[in-house]
């Protein structure tokens, strides 16, 4: 089976972490991860052309290990589509959108929306940086999700942060959209990760570390410690990410 950490993070961020290849790989190396979907860090004065441009060039050195994703400011309108369409002509697999630290709210039907609407048009999966109150949460992540039912959306941290109250409720409802999939990162309680399994089917979730915001030691075991078959298993820790992601090659 090929493990598959569904995000991390490379780079240099503007809001203070950090992490590059060479840590990443040795730390996927420690928990027997094989291959990693990476993401750039916020950069410094904002620069997404350059980050993308390092993650794709340390990507290009990893033996195939490191798959990128471009991250656009929607702020930046057209030159954030047209950054898009240049990153996947260069072998982006996705676009990542952090509503967050870039500062939006991902349901914005005029600033979000085209991008979003691009991506599916290039035929590459959205990832979203979820779980951020009034940037991200549950229902607005899934209100983004119905602008393009068919092409796939992958939610962090589960779709939502606080699962305490409503915000499970609230998962669960952006789950009843067909596209969308969480990953397990920060999910601290196995029942949530459980009954995403129970309700939608292991093809929805995905395993992922989000390193170095989160450790990659105690995010593998999140998946190791539920209750899972070993079929939903060996979806859940690489199958869903490789066929989201069409990364036949590594798994073959």
């Amino acid at each position: 089976m090929t493990t598959i950490d569904g995000l991390l993070f490379l780079g240099a961020s503007h809001f203070g972490y950090r992490l590059d290849a060479a840590e990443a790989l040795a730390g996927m190396d420690a928990v027997g991860t094989d291959v990693a979907i990476a993401a750039p860090m916020h950069p410094h004065r904002g620069d997404f052309t350059a980050a993308n441009d390092a993650l794709a060039d340390v990507a290009s050195k990893s033996d195939g290990r490191l798959i990128p994703l471009c991250r656009v400011d929607p702020w930046e309108g057209e030159a954030a589509i047209g950054e898009l369409r240049r990153a996947v002509g260069e072998g982006a697999r996705g676009l990542f959108l952090h509503p967050s630290e870039e500062r939006f709210r991902i349901n914005d039907d005029v600033l979000v929306r085209p991008i979003v609407e691009c991506a599916a048009d290039l035929a590459v999966p959205v990832m979203v940086a979820a779980g951020y109150h009034l940037f991200a949460e549950p229902l607005q992540l899934g209100a983004a999700a119905e602008w393009t039912p068919d092409n796939t959306f992958v939610l962090t941290n589960g779709g939502q942060f606080n699962i305490s109250g409503m915000s499970q409720f609230d998962a669960q409802l952006a789950l009843g959209n067909a596209n969308v999939h969480v990953h397990t990162s920060g999910m601290y309680r196995e029942d949530f990760l459980e009954g995403v399994v129970a309700k939608f089917g292991p093809e929805r979730l995905l395993f992922a570390t989000a390193a170095p915001q989160f450790t990659m030691e105690y995010e593998r075991l999140r998946v190791e410690l539920a209750h899972f078959t070993a079929a939903e298993a060996e979806l859940i820790l690489g199958g869903n990410t490789a066929r989201i992601f069409g990364l036949d090659e590594v798994t073959a």
